[in-house]
């Protein structure tokens, strides 16, 4: 997977990611218009399907609702990367088929709007001076998870 990477601080929560006032739609267009919004107001125009958020520690921190990461994925954000997510967070972003990618040491080789490769079977970032980190790989259980999209289509593909 190639894209920008688009990168923010530490403890980056849910109210962040798409603020409370939004909380009565639950579809991903509609969500993804407002995610991120509070850090960069043009954040939905500059983003473009394919590329990746980069981030600090706690990623996703606050409450447990899923609209975070169904913005993120109505976005069209590959993957999250970041030091560390928080918990909930992460099972909420595999529910709906966001990948969550934890990496530290992150943040010190990635620039905002860099260009890079994320190489999933390797399990390797590199950025666009050539330098490669490793991340934690998924195991096969949740690619397939998120291949499909999410907990509930692949339930449903499991009959």
């Amino acid at each position: 997977m190639k894209g920008k990477a688009w990168k923010f601080g530490n403890d980056i929560d849910t109210d962040i990611i798409v603020p409370g006032r939004y909380l009565i739609y639950t579809d991903e267009e509609r969500l993804s218009q407002h995610c991120m919004e509070g850090l960069d107001s043009e954040f939905n125009d500059k983003c473009k399907k394919g590329d990746f958020i980069v981030a600090g520690t706690n990623f996703g921190c606050g409450s447990s609702r899923e609209h975070a990461p169904i913005a993120l994925k109505g976005v069209g954000i590959s993957a999250v990367i970041a030091e560390s997510f928080a918990r909930i967070f992460y099972r909420n972003a595999t529910n709906v088929g966001v990948p969550l990618l934890e990496a530290p040491g992150i943040t010190q080789l990635i620039e905002n709007e860099e260009e890079i490769e994320v190489d999933m079977d390797e399990g390797t970032i590199t950025n666009s001076h050539g330098e490669t980190i490793t991340f934690k790989k998924l195991p096969p259980f949740m690619l397939e998870i998120l291949e499909q999209g999410g907990l509930i289509e692949y339930l449903k593909n499991k009959r």
